[in-house]
């Protein structure tokens, strides 16, 4: 809570109020997605990985000594080295890019497979996009039955009671979440964000080809199912001082035509927008997704961003900063 000028406590900035403050200053409706491949990580970077593996290893240490283990068995030690790799490439693009963005998107099953090293690295670089200024949006589309969706909000942005304290979950300002599961699988994710000023972006209609088979699908009221998410999640959404809700729905670029009517159906929730650049999406046709305001449309590039040197023959930082401020620019003028 904040004071109001009369000494008395006011409510916290919603999500949708603070996406439209770090929209507004840092003039851009850009989020890097981080979906790093272990195979694919920039050369640079990895020659970085010492320092990247000190400060894993130091907590990884830290946490093995306090639970009594012993030394890191053989399949541990490489998962920490990869994970050491991962953190050093995505610090990389984090430095590269954020002049030009205004969040991060990464992808949690890119840092789950390689462990407990790879969510520790998860960590690090939550923490350092957030020390540079960025919102960190965690992309891991959950959806579960209510208690277990209870506990994936404590994981991802709240904290989790304890007979020892609380333990504090990842700490994003934001999360990707899956509504096949019904509202009472939404609800408990919805409560958990929005106790911490945090934000749900509703899987409403995604940018993959396989869409079409769920999505598409036509309900006995004669409306597809992503209308009647999209009503949903219109729903669940309460608006702060800035007009903007505080939870959204991710609605892919790929599929442009349909966001006249996610824009009528839900005209003030924030849309993040997957798909542009190497799924085919272009920012051109995605302008009713800013309707309401510059922050009302988010435009996540991920492969486009972190392989833009392969295609220019430039280095990655540079390639991926001219990426990023490339999109930057072409998002800020259509809103």
């Amino acid at each position: 809570m904040t004071q109001t000028g009369n000494g008395g406590p006011s409510p916290s900035p919603t999500f949708g109020d603070r996406l439209s403050t770090a929209v507004a200053e840092r003039e851009s409706q850009i989020v890097l997605g981080i979906d790093p491949d272990p195979a694919k990580l920039w050369p640079a970077a990895i020659d970085r990985t010492s320092e990247a593996r000190a400060r894993l290893a130091l907590t990884f240490s830290d946490a093995e000594e306090a639970a009594g283990e012993q030394p890191p068995r053989p399949g541990v030690v490489a998962r920490l080295e990869t994970a050491a790799a991962v953190l050093a490439h995505c610090r990389a693009m984090i430095d590269a890019v954020a002049p030009a963005v205004v969040a991060v998107k990464p992808q949690l099953a890119c840092f789950e497979r390689l462990g407990a090293p790879g969510w520790l690295a998860l960590e690090h670089i939550t923490s350092y996009a957030r020390e540079q200024g960025l919102l960190v949006l965690a992309d891991g589309k959950r959806g579960d039955v209510p208690v277990t969706a209870a506990a994936y909000g404590q994981a991802l942005v709240a904290s989790t009671p304890s007979p020892f304290g609380h333990v504090d979950g990842l700490g994003a300002d934001a999360f990707t979440a899956n509504p096949l599961l019904g509202r009472d699988s939404l609800e408990p994710l919805v409560q958990a964000a929005r106790e911490h000023g945090a934000g749900v972006f509703v899987l409403v209609r995604t940018s993959n080809p396989g869409a079409a088979d769920i999505l598409d699908a036509q309900l006995a009221t004669g409306e597809r199912l992503w209308e009647h998410l999209a009503r949903l999640v219109d729903e669940l959404g309460q608006a702060g001082p800035a007009g903007l809700k505080d939870i959204g729905a991710v609605t892919g670029a790929t599929e442009p035509e349909h966001l006249q009517r996610l824009r009528e159906l839900m005209p003030h929730t924030p849309f993040l927008l997957p798909g542009i650049g190497a799924q085919g999406g272009d920012i051109a046709s995605v302008a009713p997704a800013f309707a309401p305001g510059r922050a009302a449309g988010l435009v996540t590039a991920s492969r486009s961003i972190a392989n833009a040197h392969e295609a220019t023959g430039a280095t990655p930082s540079d390639a991926a900063r001219a990426e990023a401020e490339r999109l930057r620019e072409q998002a800020w003028g259509l809103a």
